[in-house]
């Protein structure tokens, strides 16, 4: 509904030349021996069985209606996850025309704060890795933004400065259940984002689903709003050239922690800090980075993690092919009233990978990825608390602009 309300207003703009764009990915997987979370079981992949899968498709419209006014919708289809086809970002910008050194932008709609810089391609998708980190990977399945965005930027070139800044707040509503899967399942690893009126699933965790325990079901719905509260982040961007790159926020979703639905989906209280940094090492090569800190907690301390993630990797360009490699490392550990769910979970991960470009449609690639990961609340399954997963990709995109 939403795809449709963008693509009739530009149609009945006179100076509409709206640009469709889009990709589709498909791959050839050699997966391990863990059920996937996508698949209700404890795994921390995306993938498990020796197949061929469509990964990714990705349709953006984007349009301009005057000379302030531009819009931007993505919608994704998937193989897998509980709903296939759906709307990831629809965004209305507003950014009037200035000679000011400090100018002023907006934005209304859904969609994601810009704390990313390893997820800076066509729909919130990664140019270096297929398999995402653990922080943005997390961020695809439970974090968009239902609310507005003002910011006030400043472009080096019109001061004749090295350095370009912005500073950013957002205020939001729609993302109370927000810690959720991070608090039960932990971090994982998969380039997959949950659509508008999603549903993300986990494990049937015993003492999650029992009624005799917290009684809440084993799927979240990661964008409702439960307490009327209005959620709000703050960010700072400063670029120097267009060589480094240096991002923070601040994210608190102001909910109640006590608030339940009829589905027996509880409000999240979650908060963290982001600090990403890029740095062209040399005109082919790039250094990205970034660290996640923060704690999420429901009801009267039932539940309370404090969760920190961080990721290193280096890419380099080689004419037509880009080679990357990338480190995870991340924990959630518990505070909380019940012993019996336990919530601590962490990781390590190393992913390499190969892409190489054709054309401008075509484009091939090859990863491979390592992760040992413990989560002990496999122990209430039966389950090994540890396990060490690798998967191999070979991914095929058509792409078009």
């Amino acid at each position: 509904m939403l795809l449709g309300f963008y693509i009739i207003v530009g149609w009945q703009n006179p100076v509409s030349a709206q640009q469709f764009s889009g990709l589709i990915q498909v791959n050839i997987v050699h997966g391990g021996d863990h059920t996937p979370w996508l698949d209700k079981g404890t795994g921390i992949l995306a993938y498990q069985d020796n197949a061929v899968h469509l990964q990714q498709g990705v349709l953006r419209v984007a349009d301009r209606l005057s000379s302030s006014f531009s819009y931007d919708v993505s919608a994704n289809l998937y193989q897998l996850g509980e709903q296939r086809l759906g709307i990831s970002q629809a965004t209305i910008h507003y950014k009037p025309l200035s000679h000011r050194q400090v100018r002023f932008k907006s934005r209304a709609g859904f969609f994601y704060p810009r704390l990313s810089l390893e997820n800076v391609d066509l729909g919130w998708l990664s140019p270096y890795t297929y398999t995402q980190s653990a922080i943005n990977s997390w961020v695809g399945e439970e974090l968009r933004i239902a609310g507005i965005e003002g910011s006030l930027f400043s472009s080096g070139r019109s001061r004749r400065s090295p350095l370009t800044w912005e500073v950013t707040a957002g205020a939001f509503k729609g993302n109370d259940t927000l810690g959720t899967v991070l608090s039960w399942r932990g971090f994982a690893m998969h380039d997959r984002q949950s659509l508008h009126n999603d549903r993300v699933v986990f494990a049937n965790y015993p003492t999650v689903v029992d009624p005799n325990g917290i009684f809440h079901p084993s799927y979240v719905e990661p964008f409702h709003e439960l307490d009327s509260r209005v959620g709000y982040y703050l960010g700072a961007h400063l670029n120097y050239y267009h060589s480094s790159k240096v991002r923070y926020y601040f994210y608190d979703n102001q909910a109640n922690p006590n608030v339940v639905n009829s589905q027996r989906l509880y409000a999240w209280r979650t908060k963290f800090h982001s600090l990403a940094l890029s740095h062209d090492v040399t005109p082919n090569g790039r250094f990205i980075a970034q660290w996640l800190t923060g704690s999420s907690h429901m009801g009267q301390r039932f539940v309370y993690i404090n969760f920190d993630a961080y990721y290193v990797m280096y890419s380099h360009k080689v004419g037509s092919h880009r080679f990357s490699a990338r480190y995870d490392d991340f924990n959630v550990g518990e505070d909380d009233i019940f012993p019996d769910d336990p919530n601590n979970s962490d990781g390590q991960a190393v992913t390499f990978a190969w892409r190489y470009t054709i054309d401008k449609n075509w484009q091939v690639g090859l990863e491979q990825h390592f992760n040992r990961n413990s989560a002990d609340i496999r122990s209430t399954l039966g389950e090994q608390q540890r396990q060490n997963q690798q998967q191999t990709l070979a991914v095929a995109q058509y792409r078009w602009r």
